[in-house]
């Protein structure tokens, strides 16, 4: 994480640059493609599994560890999805600015049984189904990328 300085009506704020990283777990379901979401069911909130990079890593080890922390599964990188940007602030008033890495990946092993503390609930859902549960709308053209990669193309004859 690096610090910069912003203006702000006048006066001087200290800035928080945020980097990120996470993924869309597949998998090809009975009725169509899958993916996993994980949730925080008091907040209501439903996510990508994602979060920032530790000292000297990269943004593929990040989503990798990230996605195995907060799901339990081992995971394979299959490509690259984009990113995605925003700002907040903090309840002690830094501002943040965030991008966040999302890359599309395979389960190779692990178990949700396994995923850490941070959410309370990690599941499948199909893709058009995790669309609309999906909390931050922000996010939602990476699941369109997911969409265009894995859901096969209809033919017109």
């Amino acid at each position: 994480m690096t610090r910069g300085s912003k203006k702000s009506r006048g006066r001087s704020q200290v800035s928080n640059i945020v980097v990120a990283a996470g993924g869309v777990v597949y998998r090809h379901g009975d009725i169509g493609p899958e993916i996993v979401l994980v949730a925080r069911r008091r907040e209501r909130l439903w996510a990508l599994p994602k979060g920032r990079l530790e000292e000297s890593e990269t943004v593929e080890e990040a989503a990798l560890r990230e996605v195995l922390e907060e799901t339990g599964l081992l995971t394979a990188i299959v490509g690259t999805l984009g990113t995605v940007n925003y700002s907040f602030m903090t309840s002690k008033g830094q501002h943040v600015d965030k991008t966040v890495h999302h890359f599309l990946l395979e389960p190779i092993g692990g178990n949700f049984d396994d995923h850490d503390d941070e959410f309370d609930h990690v599941g499948w859902y199909e893709l058009y189904d995790a669309q609309r549960r999906l909390t931050h709308r922000n996010q939602l053209h990476i699941l369109e990328r997911v969409e265009e990669l894995i859901v096969p193309r209809r033919r017109n004859y």
